[in-house]
């Protein structure tokens, strides 16, 4: 019985030996990018490689919000991700919540070629969205993308997942009672989703605050550039100062790590809705 104990104990430390150390190697990147960001130029390129910076400095923060259009593009980036995770939620709530409670013809029709649409590589739509953005002079318009979140396959399939799972006597009830088909989606059925929203919310902010291709088609104006594009263009105008490369994707990485923080919660359960079945 000791020796069974013994060794159990042997493979659960070396378990969490063995995930502690891909942890610190998983960590490794975000380390360098902190201490390169807070070397002067000198200090980055000096032999041997100074793990922990003798002299750290901010300055690479206060160069960068000193650069044209650098403070805007996160100003961009935040209007386009919370109006768009907006958007999307709503829409896609609105759509799951039809093909799952309200009892139509060829509903499974519908929701199958809803489907359809997440079969279609992204990159294809690029020309026909820029051409019906164009006619619709939207073009160079940040308002171009709301349009664009009207309808997301893969967030009504994962709410449509989740409300699948509520039982239909809650609205059977409401039914009964007299309240209507919008008052039983936002009082019955979203609040029972909310890990599921939440999970969704932090997919879509990710998807809006990291998109380079669609702003870089759509977005002819510097002063309207996303903070994607303004450190693409700062990888190839300052493609030697690392510090200040650094320094930039740190700052578009802090909205995200905080969203997670807050949100990680829900974030799992919210995932696993996506496995039921039908």
């Amino acid at each position: 019985m000791t020796l069974k104990k013994t060794k159990n104990i042997a493979v659960t430390t070396g378990f969490y030996a063995a995930a502690l150390f891909l942890a610190l190697l998983a960590a490794l990147p975000f380390f360098w990018m902190v201490i390169t960001s807070l070397k002067t130029r000198g200090a980055v390129m000096s032999i041997p490689v100074e793990w922990i910076p003798k002299n750290p400095s901010l300055d690479s923060y206060v160069r960068i919000f000193a650069m044209p259009n650098f403070a805007g593009s996160i100003l961009n980036s935040f209007y386009l991700a919370i109006v768009c995770t907006v958007t999307r939620i709503l829409c896609a709530s609105m759509a799951a919540f039809a093909l799952t409670k309200i009892p139509f013809k060829r509903q499974n029709l519908v929701f199958s070629l809803y489907l359809t649409a997440m079969m279609i590589p992204v990159q294809v739509t690029f020309i026909p969205i820029f051409i019906i953005m164009t006619k619709l002079h939207l073009s160079n318009s940040l308002n171009a993308f709301i349009f664009l979140q009207l309808f997301n396959a893969f967030a009504i399939f994962m709410l449509r997942q989740r409300m699948k799972t509520i039982d239909n006597a809650y609205i059977e009830a409401a039914l009964i009672d007299g309240a209507g088909w919008w008052f039983i989606h936002w009082r019955i059925v979203l609040p029972l989703c909310q890990a599921a929203l939440a999970t969704l919310a932090i997919l879509a902010f990710m998807d809006s605050w990291n998109d380079y291709l669609l702003p870089l088609v759509l977005l002819s104006e510097r002063s309207k550039a996303t903070i994607p594009i303004i450190l693409s263009v700062l990888s190839g105008e300052y493609n030697r100062q690392y510090n200040l490369m650094m320094a930039g994707a740190l700052i578009s990485i802090i909205p995200m790590l905080i969203l997670y923080t807050c949100m990680q919660k829900y974030f799992k359960e919210g995932l696993t809705a996506g496995g039921l079945k039908g």
